[in-house]
């Protein structure tokens, strides 16, 4: 693969440099950093291409760090949270991560991770139009149109939109939109799905309790409503 940056982002040297050693085995370039501070200014400084993120940073903790990079970019994140903390994965993703693993990890795990997050982002450019109603998913300008008016989402909410688009009216498992969202060797809790999902109808304006667009199949999955 082509060189590309990704930021490592723990205060603890030997695991910033374990999965350094297995990204850079994979073909990434790799920045390093030990604290939340020294993080955003690498971002700043080196626009990497992904951020590998641990959660319990001193001073500016990685969710505040997530927030800041929320701020400007879109860059997909994978934390890197304490097998204890579910409250940290979830506010995590609420706040924009788009993955997580829990420590202790395995860093070629990790590596998979970050390829399977990256080759997402490759597969959205083919030139199609995607929707049903008054929904219009452009892939290739990678644009979300709801009646006429623009829809602004994070790279994996559109990646989610685009797979249920892709047959409205068909029922997604959580499995099968894993596997196509976040792809086949996504190792984690499917409930991830659940919470992309509340995201997306947030962004769509589409009442959780009374959905018009995106349609909940009691113990399978979920779908995009057919016109």
């Amino acid at each position: 693969m082509a060189a590309r940056t990704v930021l490592v982002v723990d205060d603890e040297p030997n695991i910033r440099e374990i999965v350094g050693g297995y990204l850079r085995r994979d073909g990434f370039d790799v920045v390093e950093a030990g604290s939340g501070e020294d993080a955003l200014a690498a971002f700043a400084r080196e626009r990497a291409a992904l951020v590998v993120l641990d959660v319990r940073l001193p001073g500016i903790d990685g969710l505040e760090t997530l927030r800041r990079l929320r701020q400007t970019s879109d860059v997909p994140v994978l934390l890197l949270t304490a097998r204890a903390e579910e409250a940290d994965r979830i506010v995590g993703l609420e706040v924009g991560a788009d993955d997580y693993v829990t420590k202790p990890f395995s860093p070629r795990e990790v590596a998979a991770r970050v390829r399977a997050i990256l080759r997402r982002g490759d597969a959205g450019a083919a030139p199609e139009t995607l929707g049903a109603g008054p929904l219009v998913v452009d892939l290739a300008a990678r644009e979300v149109r709801l009646d006429g008016r623009p829809v602004t989402l994070t790279a994996l909410e559109f990646d989610l939109l685009a797979a249920l688009a892709s047959a409205p009216g068909r029922v997604f498992t959580r499995r099968q939109l894993i596997e196509r969202v976040w792809g086949w060797d996504f190792y984690g809790d499917e409930r991830i799905v659940d919470v992309h999902v509340r995201k997306l109808r947030r962004a769509l304006d589409d009442p959780a309790d009374s959905p018009a667009l995106i349609l909940t199949v009691r113990g399978v999955g979920y779908k995009l409503a057919a016109p």
